[in-house]
């Protein structure tokens, strides 16, 4: 609906046909440059830990030698489930030192990387309990916070992670109160093969009352999904399915099937939405609007997160084609990975030194 407004003008965003084409070969520059050998995973959590070259899973399963193939899904949902929820912008100034490789990383990367120590050197709780007492100061100690290093939405990242706390007490998704027993639930409801969006629903289900009260209908909190003055409802769950793509990996990694992956939507963030504003393929129809910030509410970023996604499909098509891969061989999941949340990143840089996304967003470390 947002599209189809847009094509006519009316929305806060021109399209610009063409500019399909460009866009699309410049994801391909990117995809060849990152995957010559179209060897893409899924777009996930696990890039991240694997920066710098460094398979620190390694580090896990060397940890935890001999444990079965379903208990090392359950270690690793321990891990990523809390990493996912911590992984909103950083901001520009925030970095994090590893002291195991004597690198530095910011931005996804060192929040990725930061969480991974959370969780190995066992700062981070994997129970109910302690996820629910963790401190603000307890978090902005283990990601190096301080004066010098400001990282952008300190209390709500804290809050998340106390909710998950409490959310961890529902035996129905969580029997053991642990953020790997969502394993066993899926395994018990859909045996050795669960279709991807099962994974979405359950957590949906199970983590939706994580995210901040915005919206609710018949008491349930809607999560990411906003309501635009014109269109109505949107609903994106941007970290949901960010959360289901890091989910499948450990689950295929257990010897468990996973289907229609490509049913998934593309995820409506800053480097998707941003790639097609420095790419042309949108521009604002007033260009002092880029010039003030937007709040994650307001009817302009709806637009321009609706816009990614519709416009995510699209790119993802063409890329399928160009490559000669139907969507089950080359579902979203691996043109977001291979291509276009790098391709964002790389046309952010080169249009900004400090690599911002092209729009202000005010915010609070829950949605993006």
């Amino acid at each position: 609906m947002v599209f189809a407004n847009a094509l006519r003008n009316e929305t806060h965003f021109r399209y610009d046909e063409s500019k399909l084409k460009p866009t699309v070969d410049f994801v391909l520059e990117v995809i060849r440059e990152n995957y010559p050998d179209l060897k893409i995973p899924f777009h996930s959590r696990w890039g991240h830990f694997r920066v710098g070259g460094i398979d620190r899973m390694s580090w896990i399963r060397k940890k935890h030698a001999g444990v079965d193939p379903l208990e090392m899904a359950r270690i690793q949902f321990d891990l990523v489930i809390p990493s996912v929820l911590l992984d909103a912008g950083a901001g520009p100034d925030w970095k994090y030192f590893e002291t195991e490789t004597n690198k530095t990383y910011n931005r996804s990367e060192g929040l990725g990387v930061a969480s991974f120590h959370l969780l190995y050197s066992g700062m981070l709780p994997s129970t109910a309990d302690g996820l629910k007492n963790i401190t603000e100061n307890h978090v902005a100690r283990a990601f190096q916070v301080s004066p010098e290093n400001p990282l952008v939405g300190l209390s709500g990242r804290t809050g998340l992670l106390n909710q998950l706390g409490r959310v961890l007490e529902n035996p129905v998704y969580f029997k053991d109160h642990r953020p790997g027993s969502l394993v066993d639930y899926l395994v018990q409801t859909h045996g050795s093969t669960i279709p991807a969006r099962e994974v979405l629903k359950a957590v949906l289900l199970s983590l939706g009352p994580i995210w901040p009260g915005r919206l609710e209908y018949e008491g349930v909190n809607l999560g990411d999904a906003w309501k635009h003055s014109k269109f109505g409802m949107i609903g994106f769950h941007k970290l949901s399915q960010w959360m289901t793509y890091s989910l499948l990996e450990p689950l295929m990694e257990a010897g468990l099937t996973i289907t229609g992956v490509q049913e998934l939507t593309g995820l409506a963030e800053y480097r998707n939405g941003g790639l097609f504003l420095d790419s042309g393929l949108i521009t604002f129809q007033d260009q002092a609007l880029a010039n003030i910030p937007h709040h994650p509410s307001s009817d302009l970023i709806l637009e321009w997160r609706a816009l990614t996604v519709a416009l995510l499909d699209r790119v993802g098509a063409e890329i399928q084609n160009s490559l000669g891969k139907t969507p089950d061989e080359f579902p979203l999941a691996k043109v977001l990975e291979g291509g276009t949340w790098w391709a964002g990143r790389k046309i952010a840089k080169l249009n900004r030194n400090s690599s911002e996304p092209p729009i202000r967003i005010v915010s609070d470390g829950t949605v993006f």
